[in-house]
């Protein structure tokens, strides 16, 4: 097959006031129970600060502005005062005196981990403790022969994986950014990998979770590692996706699959967005067992290429990757290059060593600040959707005409293989009009998506900016569930207050 030597070989007034101005203000002033006096005054008392450092001693508590304000945002654009405190316990039990001190004194819990996520998940909308959960960063179980492993909070997908490099095993579940783990979970995470091993609901098997009150939960029984159950009601679904709302992830048992034998990447161009998107669709429907198949527009492959130097056409570009024996992948390498030439490909390229994938797959997890890089100065926006594969055409080619409509600079990428994409916008921090139509444009996309039998988000989750999109997904009776469980697993509504509901 031609086209073999490399992949890419074709050649070819400030933010934080005018995003945050449209939520609402959430602070509340709590009331001083119990002896500390808790927090009044939207601060906390100095008794109360001094009774953090009694869990966890003086040097793992900080008031510091600095601080404080590092831990009162994430990558988004959302923005809110930060909280009053940040805590670093080293284990289970602290976490659970800590959370049982917060919330017999009012004081909101806010958990955290990388602070990598993009709905501002983080933000600190009525004060309170932020409990930063990096510390506890151990590898506590592997179950080699079970393909299980259990982690703390402040273990990393990538330091996982570096752990089982010579067990034969991995845990393919990849956000791109390096995010904690049990921050996956509460996201429901996702990435380049899901097309074929699913997201962190799929790979979740039991969870350790301190309660608002200070208790201690195990989902699934205290240490327990099956793979399938039909035992009461689904507790570790619940918290899957739960954004720190109903509880704090103190360990996950997580599901690790077999290395792959061999692997192979292959990129290629379209001339239209339409032929790229049904190639994703006709590649599914020939049941070529892809393990990543991953969408970028022609302005993403413009940013990929200044920024991490590649050297790939500037069109709508696939980039793919199979595993499995060296016989399949030639088969399966064959089919897919055939399925996209009858819908136009040019430049099909492919490549097995590790070196080349290794490049291609950092310039595609490097695509947020590679389009950042096009307009210096300005700031990025980011947000996501999924619908059904068969209306992905549909969606992406009108996205792409709304972009042009509303004149706003973005690109479009995603993990098309499971009908799940983002877009990255470009907003000038000093122009009201121009956030207003970023935000304008989010909201139209998000209920395309709706319209078309998706949903809201694929994989960065409700946080602040999609709580009434989400309220239109799953209708009022489906509201109306959700905040009753979270009126019973948090009656006083002091777990990461203001997010998801």
């Amino acid at each position: 097959m031609p086209g073999r030597r490399g992949l890419c070989g074709a050649g070819g007034a400030s933010v934080d006031r005018l995003w945050s101005f449209s939520f609402p203000s959430f602070r509340i002033h709590w009331c001083a129970w119990g002896s500390f006096g808790g927090r009044a005054d939207g601060q906390l008392s100095k008794g109360f600060v001094e009774a953090l450092k009694a869990v966890v001693g003086s040097s793992h508590v900080s008031t510091a502005v600095a601080v404080r304000e590092q831990h009162g945002h994430d990558e988004s654009m959302h923005r809110c005062q930060p909280p009053d405190a940040v805590v670093w316990p080293q284990n289970v039990e602290q976490v659970s005196q800590l959370a049982a001190l917060c919330y017999s004194q009012g004081v909101p819990i806010i958990p955290f981990g990388t602070g990598t996520g993009l709905e501002g998940g983080v933000c600190a909308v009525q004060g309170g403790v932020c409990i930063n959960l990096t510390h506890m960063d151990k590898i506590l179980e592997l179950h080699l022969e079970d393909f299980s492993v259990v982690v703390e909070p402040g273990v990393t997908h990538k330091a996982l994986n570096t752990r089982l490099r010579d067990s034969g095993l991995w845990f393919p579940v990849d956000p791109g950014a390096d995010a904690s783990l049990c921050g996956m979970v509460a996201t429901g995470a996702s990435g380049t990998n899901a097309v074929r091993y699913g997201t962190m609901r799929e790979n979740v098997l039991n969870l350790e979770v301190v309660l608002p009150g200070g208790e201690l939960l195990h989902t699934a029984g205290l240490g327990r590692h099956f793979r399938k159950s039909a035992a009461g009601y689904n507790l570790t679904g619940l918290f899957v996706g739960s954004e720190g709302t109903l509880g704090l992830i103190t360990a996950a048992t997580l599901r690790l699959h077999p290395a792959p034998e061999a692997t192979v990447v292959a990129t290629c161009a379209f001339p239209s967005v339409q032929a790229a998107v049904d190639s994703t669709v006709h590649i599914l429907q020939a049941a070529v067992p892809v393990a990543r198949i991953e969408f970028l527009d022609d302005v993403t492959m413009d940013a990929c290429n200044k920024h991490s130097q590649l050297n790939c056409s500037v069109a709508p570009t696939l980039f793919l990757e199979f595993h499995g024996s060296e016989q399949v992948l030639a088969e399966q390498l064959q089919r897919a290059e055939e399925i996209t030439q009858d819908n136009g490909a040019f430049h099909f390229s492919s490549a097995k060593e590790a070196e080349e994938r290794s490049r291609l797959w950092a310039a595609r997890h490097s695509a947020w600040y590679a389009v950042l890089a096009l307009r210096p100065g300005y700031k990025g926006y980011s947000t996501d959707v999924c619908v059904p594969i068969s209306r992905l055409p549909e969606i992406l080619v009108q996205t792409k005409e709304d972009l042009k409509a509303q004149g706003l600079t973005g690109a479009i990428l995603g993990h098309v293989g499971d009908g799940n994409f983002h877009c990255l916008l470009l907003v000038d921090p000093e122009d009201p009009e121009e956030l207003h139509r970023v935000k304008a444009f989010s909201e139209l996309l998000g209920r395309r998506a709706l319209a078309l039998h998706g949903t809201c988000t694929g994989e960065h989750g409700i946080g602040l900016g999609k709580r009434q999109l989400l309220q239109e997904e799953v209708g009022a009776v489906g509201m109306e569930t959700m905040r009753r469980l979270k009126a019973m697993l948090d009656p006083r509504g002091l777990m990461n207050p203001g997010k998801v509901l």
